[in-house]
């Protein structure tokens, strides 16, 4: 499935829309539903205002019906292994948990792989809330 993921991250990122920062992400999830959705960043004028790659993902999963995050790729074009932002890293733990696979990806495929939990250790638990 981690090539899958990254053909669709790597796909993603060719849409992403980057005029400011020049720098296309794209993001790709397999979700609990067993379907893939992915997403790039959107920049926007009021720069920082825009969307990260995961987060536009994460938004296509909820509004397809998956729930849950069961593995994510991310693919950058200038930077290789590019890691979630710290921002990005919580919205993912929202709907990841702590073994979740997130694979840091190159132009030629997967590079590394991390879990959440060595992501972001310390992340929110929405259990908390409860």
């Amino acid at each position: 499935m981690s090539q899958t993921l990254f053909e669709a991250a790597r796909t993603a990122m060719e849409k992403a829309y980057a005029p400011y920062s020049k720098f296309p992400v794209g993001a790709a999830i397999l979700a609990d539903d067993g379907k893939v959705y992915a997403g790039a960043n959107i920049e926007n004028l009021s720069f920082p205002q825009g969307w990260c790659a995961e987060p536009t993902a994460i938004g296509a999963m909820i509004m397809g019906g998956g729930r849950k995050i069961v593995e994510m790729a991310v693919i950058a074009e200038k930077l290789a292994l590019c890691p979630p932002c710290g921002g990005c890293r919580q919205k993912i733990a929202e709907f990841a948990d702590a073994q979740t696979r997130v694979f840091l990806c190159d132009d030629q495929g997967v590079q590394k792989t991390m879990t959440m939990e060595e992501l972001l250790p310390f992340s929110f638990k929405t259990e908390i809330l409860g």
